[in-house]
């Protein structure tokens, strides 16, 4: 039986060790994490999942400012391990972390990734078009998805980093 919890301070070696196996050592490089760059997870939707007393997956969330007039989130990264691949453990988190994002009133997350397995959750390419990030992305991983409809509508300029540390 697996378990979702809010992640615990103890629980970050189990994380980046998880990370480094997903994404390799090199995904400190990457455009997204940028906007990570000393900013602090939202704590309330940082959350883990756990077979029994083995850490399965996990996923965190990222305060982010639109053109410096509307805060967002950024999701990711959403890891998870190896041996538990293929029993949709990401998905659930997917699932049960929106709906924890919008029950705390927030509007709209965005996020750099796969649109394919992405889209299910209502994330859209068409949402970031004008939006643009620090660093260049491959074409097409930058999405969004709207907790509210219309919450992306009319939305333009840089995604930076709020609250930092």
């Amino acid at each position: 039986m697996y378990q979702i919890k809010i992640e615990q301070p103890g629980d970050g070696p189990e994380i980046e060790t998880l990370l480094d196996q997903s994404f390799g050592s090199d995904r400190l490089q990457r455009a997204a994490y940028r906007l990570r760059d000393d900013n602090a997870p939202v704590a309330e939707l940082c959350f883990v999942l756990r077979g029994g007393t083995l850490l399965c997956a996990s996923i965190r969330y990222w305060p982010i400012m639109i053109a410096d007039q509307h805060p967002a989130l950024l999701l990711g990264p959403l890891a998870v391990g190896q041996a538990w691949r293929g029993r949709s453990l990401g998905k659930t988190l997917i699932r049960h972390s929106l709906a924890r994002a919008n029950i705390l009133g927030h509007d709209a997350v965005l996020l750099v990734g796969d649109v394919d397995y992405y889209r299910p959750f209502g994330f859209s390419t068409a949402l970031t078009g004008n939006l643009s990030l620090p660093n260049p992305v491959e074409p097409g991983r930058f999405q969004g998805c709207e907790l509210v409809p219309g919450a992306l509508d009319g939305l333009s300029g840089p995604v930076e980093p709020a609250g930092r540390g």
